[in-house]
């Protein structure tokens, strides 16, 4: 049986939105000094090819925007060179952690 992570043998648009929010959401904390606390308020992703069970995975960020009460950033997913998602996220910023 196939796990709910990989439907025909590819990761699951979940699990991309999962590892960019993450990816985004901890650069932006640990961006600062002390880090920043910040929720994410809006996600937004753009798939332009898949992964297969197994591939190795990387993600990369770009901010845009670290303010004192919003940030904005973009994270890229790629599989090799070929990139395959792209989020942009909006984060309210709390506070610090």
């Amino acid at each position: 049986m196939i796990g709910p992570i990989y439907r025909r043998g590819t990761v699951h648009g979940g699990v991309l939105a999962t590892l960019a929010d993450i990816t985004i959401g901890y650069s932006l904390a640990f961006s600062t000094e002390p880090p920043t606390a910040a929720v994410t308020t809006n996600l937004t992703l753009d798939f332009l090819s898949s992964a297969q069970k197994g591939d190795w995975l990387e993600a990369a960020v770009e901010f845009h925007q670290l303010g004192k009460r919003v940030a904005f950033g973009n994270c890229y997913i790629t599989r090799g060179e070929e990139r395959i998602a792209r989020a942009s996220a909006v984060f309210l910023v709390t506070g610090s952690l």
